[in-house]
Protein backbone atom coordinates (compact mmCIF):
# COMPACT_ATOMS: atom_id res chain seq x y z
CA UNK A 1 0.00 0.00 0.00
CA UNK A 2 1.29 3.47 -0.90
CA UNK A 3 1.82 5.76 2.09
CA UNK A 4 3.00 9.34 2.51
CA UNK A 5 6.57 8.10 2.92
CA UNK A 6 6.45 6.76 -0.66
CA UNK A 7 5.38 10.07 -2.22
CA UNK A 8 8.08 12.25 -3.87
CA UNK A 9 9.32 15.37 -2.04
CA UNK A 10 8.26 14.00 1.34
CA UNK A 11 9.85 10.57 1.45
CA UNK A 12 12.99 9.49 3.31
CA UNK A 13 13.61 12.72 5.27
CA UNK A 14 16.79 13.40 7.22
CA UNK A 15 17.09 13.99 10.98
CA UNK A 16 16.11 17.66 11.43
CA UNK A 17 17.91 17.86 14.82
CA UNK A 18 15.57 20.65 15.89
CA UNK A 19 17.11 20.81 19.37
CA UNK A 20 20.21 22.44 17.83
CA UNK A 21 18.39 25.35 16.18
CA UNK A 22 18.84 27.61 19.22
CA UNK A 23 22.51 26.76 19.79
CA UNK A 24 24.10 29.62 17.85
CA UNK A 25 27.67 28.71 18.84
CA UNK A 26 27.22 25.13 17.64
CA UNK A 27 25.60 26.31 14.40
CA UNK A 28 28.43 28.74 13.62
CA UNK A 29 31.06 26.05 14.25
CA UNK A 30 29.11 23.46 12.25
CA UNK A 31 28.80 25.79 9.24
CA UNK A 32 32.58 26.13 8.99
CA UNK A 33 33.51 22.55 9.92
CA UNK A 34 35.13 20.12 7.50
CA UNK A 35 32.16 17.74 7.86
CA UNK A 36 29.50 20.25 6.86
CA UNK A 37 27.28 19.57 3.84
CA UNK A 38 25.88 22.67 2.12
CA UNK A 39 23.63 23.03 -0.91
CA UNK A 40 22.64 26.24 -2.65
CA UNK A 41 19.46 27.73 -4.05
CA UNK A 42 18.82 30.92 -5.98
CA UNK A 43 15.30 32.28 -6.42
CA UNK A 44 14.01 28.92 -5.20
CA UNK A 45 16.02 26.91 -7.74
CA UNK A 46 18.51 24.37 -6.32
CA UNK A 47 22.07 24.03 -7.62
CA UNK A 48 22.17 20.63 -9.31
CA UNK A 49 25.00 18.70 -10.94
CA UNK A 50 24.96 18.71 -14.73
CA UNK A 51 23.89 15.04 -14.65
CA UNK A 52 20.70 16.13 -12.88
CA UNK A 53 21.06 13.26 -10.42
CA UNK A 54 22.42 15.08 -7.37
CA UNK A 55 22.55 18.40 -5.63
CA UNK A 56 25.93 20.10 -5.75
CA UNK A 57 27.32 19.47 -2.29
CA UNK A 58 29.73 22.04 -0.93
CA UNK A 59 31.70 22.49 2.28
CA UNK A 60 32.98 25.41 4.34
CA UNK A 61 34.26 27.09 1.16
CA UNK A 62 30.71 28.47 0.78
CA UNK A 63 31.77 31.18 3.25
CA UNK A 64 34.09 32.54 0.53
CA UNK A 65 31.28 33.06 -2.01
CA UNK A 66 30.28 36.65 -2.67
CA UNK A 67 27.84 38.12 -2.06
CA UNK A 68 26.95 35.83 0.87
CA UNK A 69 23.56 34.17 1.12
CA UNK A 70 21.10 33.45 3.91
CA UNK A 71 21.39 30.04 5.56
CA UNK A 72 19.00 27.54 7.13
CA UNK A 73 20.05 24.59 9.26
CA UNK A 74 18.41 21.52 7.73
CA UNK A 75 19.57 18.94 10.28
CA UNK A 76 22.02 16.04 10.07
CA UNK A 77 22.65 13.13 7.74
CA UNK A 78 22.94 9.51 8.88
CA UNK A 79 26.64 9.98 9.67
CA UNK A 80 25.87 13.01 11.84
CA UNK A 81 27.21 15.62 9.43
CA UNK A 82 25.40 18.98 9.66
CA UNK A 83 23.40 20.05 6.61
CA UNK A 84 22.71 23.66 5.63
CA UNK A 85 20.82 25.25 2.77
CA UNK A 86 22.00 28.65 1.53
CA UNK A 87 19.87 30.94 -0.63
CA UNK A 88 22.21 32.98 -2.83
CA UNK A 89 21.10 36.53 -3.71
CA UNK A 90 20.28 37.53 -7.28
CA UNK A 91 23.59 39.40 -7.46
CA UNK A 92 25.47 36.10 -7.17
CA UNK A 93 26.89 35.00 -10.52
CA UNK A 94 27.59 31.29 -10.67
CA UNK A 95 29.84 31.32 -13.74
CA UNK A 96 32.12 33.99 -12.32
CA UNK A 97 32.32 32.41 -8.88
CA UNK A 98 34.72 29.98 -7.18
CA UNK A 99 32.31 27.09 -7.92
CA UNK A 100 31.85 27.74 -11.65
CA UNK A 101 31.32 24.54 -13.61
CA UNK A 102 29.97 22.48 -10.73
CA UNK A 103 26.38 22.54 -11.93
CA UNK A 104 23.46 24.83 -12.67
CA UNK A 105 20.51 26.30 -10.80
CA UNK A 106 17.59 24.19 -11.96
CA UNK A 107 13.82 24.67 -11.83
CA UNK A 108 12.58 22.90 -8.70
CA UNK A 109 10.04 20.75 -10.51
CA UNK A 110 12.61 19.58 -13.05
CA UNK A 111 15.32 19.08 -10.43
CA UNK A 112 13.17 17.06 -8.03
CA UNK A 113 12.29 14.58 -10.74
CA UNK A 114 15.92 13.43 -10.96
CA UNK A 115 17.17 13.83 -7.40
CA UNK A 116 17.37 11.00 -4.85
CA UNK A 117 14.50 10.95 -2.33
CA UNK A 118 16.34 12.54 0.58
CA UNK A 119 17.81 15.28 -1.59
CA UNK A 120 14.48 16.17 -3.17
CA UNK A 121 12.99 16.40 0.32
CA UNK A 122 15.81 18.69 1.45
CA UNK A 123 15.49 20.92 -1.61
CA UNK A 124 11.71 21.13 -1.30
CA UNK A 125 11.90 21.95 2.40
CA UNK A 126 14.53 24.64 1.86
CA UNK A 127 12.56 26.20 -0.98
CA UNK A 128 9.42 26.40 1.16
CA UNK A 129 11.31 28.01 4.03
CA UNK A 130 13.10 30.58 1.90
CA UNK A 131 9.84 31.48 0.13
CA UNK A 132 8.22 31.98 3.54
CA UNK A 133 11.02 34.29 4.65
CA UNK A 134 10.73 36.23 1.40
CA UNK A 135 7.05 36.99 1.98
CA UNK A 136 7.09 37.36 5.78
CA UNK A 137 9.92 39.77 6.46
CA UNK A 138 7.56 42.15 8.31
CA UNK A 139 5.66 41.44 11.51
CA UNK A 140 1.98 40.72 10.82
CA UNK A 141 1.07 42.13 14.24
CA UNK A 142 2.74 45.57 14.22
CA UNK A 143 4.29 45.90 10.75
CA UNK A 144 7.91 46.29 11.90
CA UNK A 145 10.75 44.37 10.19
CA UNK A 146 11.24 40.96 11.83
CA UNK A 147 14.45 39.00 12.38
CA UNK A 148 15.35 35.44 11.43
CA UNK A 149 15.70 33.15 14.45
CA UNK A 150 16.28 29.49 15.33
CA UNK A 151 18.49 28.73 12.35
CA UNK A 152 15.87 29.88 9.85
CA UNK A 153 12.85 28.11 11.33
CA UNK A 154 11.33 31.15 13.02
CA UNK A 155 11.07 34.95 12.87
CA UNK A 156 10.87 37.30 15.85
CA UNK A 157 9.70 40.90 15.83
CA UNK A 158 12.14 43.05 17.86
CA UNK A 159 9.50 45.76 18.15
CA UNK A 160 6.55 43.92 19.72
CA UNK A 161 8.08 40.52 20.51
CA UNK A 162 5.73 38.52 18.28
CA UNK A 163 6.99 35.12 17.13
CA UNK A 164 6.23 33.88 13.63
CA UNK A 165 6.61 30.33 12.34
CA UNK A 166 6.74 28.94 8.78
CA UNK A 167 3.32 28.58 7.24
CA UNK A 168 2.06 25.51 5.41
CA UNK A 169 -1.25 25.71 3.54
CA UNK A 170 -3.32 22.49 3.48
CA UNK A 171 -4.75 21.59 0.07
CA UNK A 172 -7.32 18.86 -0.54
CA UNK A 173 -6.56 17.09 -3.80
CA UNK A 174 -9.35 14.69 -4.59
CA UNK A 175 -10.25 12.01 -7.07
CA UNK A 176 -14.03 11.77 -7.31
CA UNK A 177 -15.22 8.26 -8.17
CA UNK A 178 -18.58 6.76 -9.03
CA UNK A 179 -19.06 3.07 -9.75
CA UNK A 180 -16.20 2.24 -12.16
CA UNK A 181 -15.35 5.80 -13.21
CA UNK A 182 -13.27 8.67 -11.86
CA UNK A 183 -13.35 12.39 -12.57
CA UNK A 184 -10.45 14.34 -14.06
CA UNK A 185 -10.23 18.04 -14.83
CA UNK A 186 -7.96 20.37 -16.74
CA UNK A 187 -7.10 24.07 -16.74
CA UNK A 188 -6.90 26.09 -19.94
CA UNK A 189 -3.22 26.90 -19.39
CA UNK A 190 -2.20 23.23 -19.28
CA UNK A 191 -0.65 21.46 -22.29
CA UNK A 192 -3.02 19.57 -24.57
CA UNK A 193 -3.79 16.12 -23.20
CA UNK A 194 -2.89 16.93 -19.61
CA UNK A 195 -5.64 16.10 -17.10
CA UNK A 196 -5.41 15.75 -13.35
CA UNK A 197 -7.31 15.42 -10.08
CA UNK A 198 -9.18 18.44 -8.75
CA UNK A 199 -7.78 20.38 -5.81
CA UNK A 200 -8.46 23.33 -3.54
CA UNK A 201 -7.29 25.00 -0.34
CA UNK A 202 -8.81 24.05 3.00
CA UNK A 203 -10.66 27.05 4.41
CA UNK A 204 -10.83 28.06 8.10
CA UNK A 205 -13.38 26.07 10.06
CA UNK A 206 -13.63 23.06 7.75
CA UNK A 207 -12.14 19.58 7.68
CA UNK A 208 -10.07 18.27 4.80
CA UNK A 209 -12.98 16.05 3.75
CA UNK A 210 -15.37 19.01 3.79
CA UNK A 211 -12.93 21.06 1.73
CA UNK A 212 -12.65 18.24 -0.81
CA UNK A 213 -16.39 17.95 -1.34
CA UNK A 214 -16.92 21.73 -1.36
CA UNK A 215 -14.24 22.24 -4.02
CA UNK A 216 -15.63 19.33 -6.02
CA UNK A 217 -19.03 20.95 -6.19
CA UNK A 218 -17.67 24.46 -6.80
CA UNK A 219 -15.36 23.41 -9.63
CA UNK A 220 -17.29 20.62 -11.34
CA UNK A 221 -20.84 20.67 -9.94
CA UNK A 222 -20.43 17.19 -8.45
CA UNK A 223 -22.07 16.59 -5.07
CA UNK A 224 -20.53 14.26 -2.50
CA UNK A 225 -20.81 13.48 1.20
CA UNK A 226 -17.66 14.26 3.29
CA UNK A 227 -18.39 11.09 5.27
CA UNK A 228 -17.64 9.08 2.11
CA UNK A 229 -14.16 10.58 1.67
CA UNK A 230 -11.15 8.27 2.02
CA UNK A 231 -7.77 9.74 3.03
CA UNK A 232 -4.79 8.13 1.26
CA UNK A 233 -1.58 10.13 1.73
CA UNK A 234 -0.10 13.62 1.72
CA UNK A 235 2.82 15.46 0.14
CA UNK A 236 4.73 18.65 0.94
CA UNK A 237 4.51 20.87 -2.14
CA UNK A 238 6.94 23.84 -2.17
CA UNK A 239 5.08 26.08 -4.65
CA UNK A 240 5.25 28.07 -2.49
CA UNK A 241 4.42 26.04 0.62
CA UNK A 242 1.49 23.64 0.65
CA UNK A 243 0.61 20.22 2.02
CA UNK A 244 -1.25 18.27 -0.65
CA UNK A 245 -3.70 15.89 1.05
CA UNK A 246 -4.77 13.08 -1.28
CA UNK A 247 -8.38 11.91 -0.97
CA UNK A 248 -10.73 9.64 -2.89
CA UNK A 249 -14.34 10.82 -2.71
CA UNK A 250 -17.41 8.75 -3.54
CA UNK A 251 -19.61 11.03 -5.67
CA UNK A 252 -23.39 11.21 -5.23
CA UNK A 253 -24.01 12.83 -8.65
CA UNK A 254 -22.34 12.56 -12.04
CA UNK A 255 -23.56 15.53 -14.11
CA UNK A 256 -20.61 17.84 -14.71
CA UNK A 257 -21.03 21.62 -14.57
CA UNK A 258 -17.64 23.30 -14.86
CA UNK A 259 -16.80 26.59 -13.15
CA UNK A 260 -14.86 28.31 -15.94
CA UNK A 261 -12.84 30.42 -13.51
CA UNK A 262 -11.36 27.21 -12.13
CA UNK A 263 -11.39 24.62 -14.90
CA UNK A 264 -11.61 24.49 -18.67
CA UNK A 265 -13.23 21.04 -18.63
CA UNK A 266 -13.91 17.96 -16.52
CA UNK A 267 -14.70 14.42 -17.65
CA UNK A 268 -15.35 10.97 -16.28
CA UNK A 269 -13.10 8.12 -17.40
CA UNK A 270 -13.41 4.40 -16.71
CA UNK A 271 -10.98 2.42 -14.59
CA UNK A 272 -9.69 0.74 -17.73
CA UNK A 273 -9.04 4.16 -19.26
CA UNK A 274 -7.26 5.20 -16.07
CA UNK A 275 -5.01 2.18 -16.43
CA UNK A 276 -4.29 3.21 -20.01
CA UNK A 277 -3.45 6.72 -18.81
CA UNK A 278 -0.99 5.33 -16.27
CA UNK A 279 0.51 3.02 -18.90
CA UNK A 280 0.88 5.88 -21.39
CA UNK A 281 -1.38 4.22 -23.95
CA UNK A 282 -4.50 6.39 -23.69
CA UNK A 283 -5.16 8.13 -27.05
CA UNK A 284 -6.15 11.49 -25.52
CA UNK A 285 -4.90 11.79 -21.93
CA UNK A 286 -1.47 11.51 -20.36
CA UNK A 287 -0.84 11.09 -16.66
CA UNK A 288 0.31 13.71 -14.17
CA UNK A 289 4.07 13.36 -13.61
CA UNK A 290 5.26 10.90 -10.92
CA UNK A 291 6.44 13.80 -8.75
CA UNK A 292 2.83 14.97 -8.30
CA UNK A 293 0.51 13.44 -5.72
CA UNK A 294 -2.24 13.39 -8.38
CA UNK A 295 -0.21 10.72 -10.20
CA UNK A 296 -0.30 8.46 -7.16
CA UNK A 297 -3.98 9.13 -6.48
CA UNK A 298 -4.93 8.02 -9.98
CA UNK A 299 -2.51 5.08 -9.88
CA UNK A 300 -3.87 3.83 -6.54
CA UNK A 301 -7.46 3.89 -7.75
CA UNK A 302 -6.66 2.46 -11.19
CA UNK A 303 -4.92 -0.55 -9.67
CA UNK A 304 -7.81 -1.45 -7.39
CA UNK A 305 -9.92 -4.43 -8.39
Amino acid sequence: MTTSNDIPLGSKPNDRAAHLRTDTDWLDQAFTSDEVLIFLLQNGAPLVEHSGQSLVWLGPEVAKLSPPGDRIFMGKDKAGSPIFAVEMPEAFGLESSLIAGTGAFSDMRAAAAGLPELQSNLAATARSLFEWHRSHSYCSRCGAPSDVAEAGWKRICPSCGAEHFPRTDPVAIMLAVKDDKCLLGRQAMWPAGFWSALAGFVEPGETVEQAATRELEEEAGIKADPAKAEYLFCQPWPFPSSLMIGIIVEADTTEVSVEQDELEAARWITREEARQVMAGTHPEIYAPPPMAVAHHLLKTWAERD
